[in-house]
């Protein structure tokens, strides 16, 4: 089952490209997307599991049926984003047509490890926008977030 969520947030690896345009509603969007990323980090820090699983994506939760199914997979396989120390928003880019937002963030785990975390968000039928994969990638330079 990991597997599975890990080839389909490995596709989203090459999807990044410069900074969003402010134009078009591209920065609405965006902006959007930071504050769904943000609800969903403070759920994980306040364990509300209820709560970081209603900003999944319908793909997610099929995958993963309940919260507390859900909420265990990012404990065991995403620590710094279940547990951050500090984090910051990095680039994104906004699909042409306004439905698939990536947004990068920039986690520095409470082990002092520094990570890019890449989120996917699809818009969904009511207009909103829900994450639909994660995918992380260890920083090893030497600056810190």
């Amino acid at each position: 089952m990991r597997r599975q969520i890990g080839i389909a947030l490995l596709i989203t690896a090459g999807l990044f490209g410069s900074p969003a345009a402010s134009q078009d509603g591209k920065d609405e969007v965006a902006g959007l997307a930071q504050n769904i990323i943000a609800q969903q980090i403070n759920a994980f820090l306040n364990d509300d599991a209820k709560a970081a699983y209603s900003l999944a994506s319908p793909e997610i939760k099929s995958v993963f049926p309940n919260a507390e199914r859900f909420f265990d997979m990012v404990k065991k396989t995403y620590a710094p984003v279940y547990r951050p120390g500090n984090y910051a928003f990095g680039r994104n880019q906004i699909s042409k047509d306004g439905t698939v937002a990536f947004q990068e963030v920039l986690i520095s785990a409470p082990d002092g490890k520094d990570w890019a975390v890449y989120y996917e968000l699809k818009k969904q039928q009511d207009g909103s926008f829900a994450i639909n994969g994660v995918r992380m990638k260890r920083e090893t330079s030497s600056q810190g977030i």
